[in-house]
C-alpha cells in the first residue's frame, strides 16, 4: 500500500476532523470550514466528507489538504504523523467489508439527494419555529411555526436513519422516499417557498440555501 492508501484506511474522516478542531453534532453533522457556514452542513461519513452547502467532498486526505491549504503527499504525511502510521506497515483491518448488499453508486446518489433535501427542511422548520413563534398567549400561532412543531421531530429521525441505519434501514428509507416523488415535491416545495420568501424580501437564513 501507498501512503495514501495506508492513511485512508488507518484514519477515518470524522477522527481527523475530532483531531483538528472540528466538532460535530449527533447526526455527525459539522459547521463547514469551507465556506461562511451558520448551520451544521459537513457530513463526516467514515470514508468520505460532504458539504450539502458547498459541495466540497473528498476522503481524509482531500479534507486535511482543503484544510490546511497543503498539497496532498504533505497532508497524507501529516495524518500519519498525527496519528503514529508506520507506512510501511498494513494497517490491520484494512481488508475492504463485504456487505451483504453493495450500496450501488445509484443508491448512494439518492442516498445523498434525500440527506441534502431532509437537511435542507430541518434548517426551514428551524428558522420558522424560531421567526414565527407567537409573540403572546393571545395571538394566533403562524401555520409555519405549527408545521415546524409537527414536523420537526419526524425530519430529525429521518435524517438520523440515513445517518446512522444499519444498510438495510437505509436503503428502505430512501426506497420510501424515492416512492412517487415524494422527496422531489418536497425539494420543489423548498424551493418555491425561497423564491416567495426572496420576493417578498424576506431574509431567507443562509443555513437552508443549499437546495
Amino acid at each position: 500500500m501507498n501512503l495514501f492508501e495506508t492513511v485512508k484506511a488507518s484514519v477515518s474522516v470524522p477522527d481527523a476532523a475530532k483531531r483538528y478542531g472540528i466538532q460535530t453534532d449527533h447526526h455527525g453533522m459539522a459547521i463547514c470550514p469551507f465556506h461562511d457556514d451558520r448551520h451544521p452542513s459537513l457530513k463526516l461519513n467514515p470514508d468520505y466528507y460532504y458539504c450539502y452547502g458547498c459541495g466540497a467532498t473528498g476522503d481524509v486526505t482531500d479534507f486535511v489538504s482543503r484544510l490546511f491549504s497543503l498539497r496532498p503527499y504533505d497532508a497524507a504525511k501529516m495524518l500519519a504523523e498525527d496519528f503514529g502510521i508506520d507506512p510501511d506497515r498494513q494497517p490491520s483491518g484494512s481488508t475492504p467489508v463485504q456487505h451483504k448488499h453493495p450500496f450501488t453508486a445509484m443508491l448512494r446518489e439518492d442516498e445523498r439527494y434525500c440527506q441534502r433535501v431532509l437537511c435542507d427542511y430541518l434548517h426551514l422548520l428551524e428558522d420558522w419555529k424560531e421567526r414565527y413563534a407567537p409573540g403572546s398567549m393571545e395571538e394566533g400561532p403562524d401555520e409555519r411555526f405549527v408545521e415546524a412543531c409537527q414536523m420537526k421531530d419526524t425530519i430529525e429521525y429521518l435524517a438520523d436513519v440515513l445517518t446512522v441505519g444499519s444498510l438495510e434501514i437505509r436503503v428502505a428509507a430512501v426506497k420510501d422516499l424515492m416512492a412517487d416523488g415524494r422527496i422531489g415535491a418536497l425539494e420543489e416545495r423548498i424551493r418555491k417557498i425561497k423564491n416567495d420568501e426572496r420576493g417578498s424580501g424576506i431574509n431567507v437564513k443562509k443555513g437552508y440555501e443549499a437546495g
